[in-house]
């Protein structure tokens, strides 16, 4: 014969610290790592607009200098053609010199019209430069923004997560078991069961249980619902573990009802939230550290 489910006789259980609570804040947080990860995308992203648009805007000044390094050896040459005109028409008699003297008011002309286009030009690639460089920068800044908007926006959000978290874990309730062991912090709903959860030191199980002739597994164990009353929040359970049988008569709701496997020194726990006609709903929670053996 196998022993029975095992009962402590000093009613020692778990030691929860109030500090151990506060971990979960910090589970909390890293559940934000990857909105941060996609934040640093967008900066990056961000980064590679503006190398981009620099580059096109240097390529830009780069063409217009070269189109001003064109026009103006293309002015010096007329200037020069003008000059050399003109002395020809001043050393020249006769017709030579008629022709000489035209040949230079046509040069002259020329290099006039040219220095128009030159100036227009110039200050067209002005304008473009200014409108460009305008247009990169407003584009940038925008994008800036909204880096900056999500940056703030997870901020509130883990602002606002974090002190949820603690105003939960604030409102979670001790009290002892039904083996008088005291018990951990209660859940008494799907919000402070997923605090309970953030915590990270126990195994949690959920279970919505109906009365059937089989049991059903739940966890490492099984549980066979008996019934229930819902006016009084009652219901009666049998639970097996480690081959055993033991009912648990009459509990009531959020009454965390307790046994010991062979493997955990701690208790496992089991908490009704709802008690309805022929179903129950709640949670098992079991030790994550289980006990050694020899």
């Amino acid at each position: 014969m196998s022993d029975p489910i095992q009962v402590p006789a000093g009613g020692s259980g778990p030691n929860w610290k109030i500090p151990v609570l506060f971990g979960g804040v910090i589970a909390l947080l890293g559940a934000n790592i990857y909105l941060f990860t996609q934040l640093d995308a967008v900066r990056i992203e961000a980064g590679e607009f503006r190398k981009s648009t620099n580059s096109e805007i240097a390529s830009l000044k780069e063409s217009s200098s070269v189109s001003t390094q064109t026009a103006r050896r293309s002015l010096s040459s007329l200037k020069d053609e003008l000059e050399g005109a003109r002395r020809q028409a001043s050393m020249a008699a006769g017709q030579a010199k008629a022709d000489a003297t035209k040949h230079a008011e046509e040069l002259a002309k020329r290099l006039q019209i040219e220095t128009a286009r030159v100036e227009k030009q110039q200050q067209q690639i002005k304008t473009d430069l200014t409108q460009q460089v305008g247009e990169v920068a407003t584009a940038a800044n925008a994008k800036i923004g909204e880096v900056n908007a999500e940056v703030g926006t997870v901020k509130s959000e883990v602002a606002a997560n974090k002190s949820e978290l603690e105003k939960t874990i604030a409102e979670l309730k001790r009290t002892n078991g039904d083996l008088g062991v005291q018990s951990g912090l209660i859940a008494t709903n799907g919000k402070e069961l997923a605090a309970l959860k953030a915590l990270g030191d126990r195994n949690y199980f959920e279970f919505n249980l109906t009365k059937t002739k089989e049991p059903r597994k739940v966890g490492d164990i099984t549980m066979l619902l008996k019934k229930t009353d819902p006016k009084k929040n009652k219901y009666t359970i049998e639970l097996v573990a480690d081959d055993k049988r033991v009912e648990k008569k009459d509990k009531n709701l959020n009454e965390p009802v307790q046994f010991y496997v062979a493997k955990a020194r701690q208790p496992y726990e089991i908490v009704v939230n709802e008690v309805k006609k022929d179903q129950i709903i709640g949670y098992l929670t079991t030790p994550k550290v289980q006990a050694s053996r020899n």
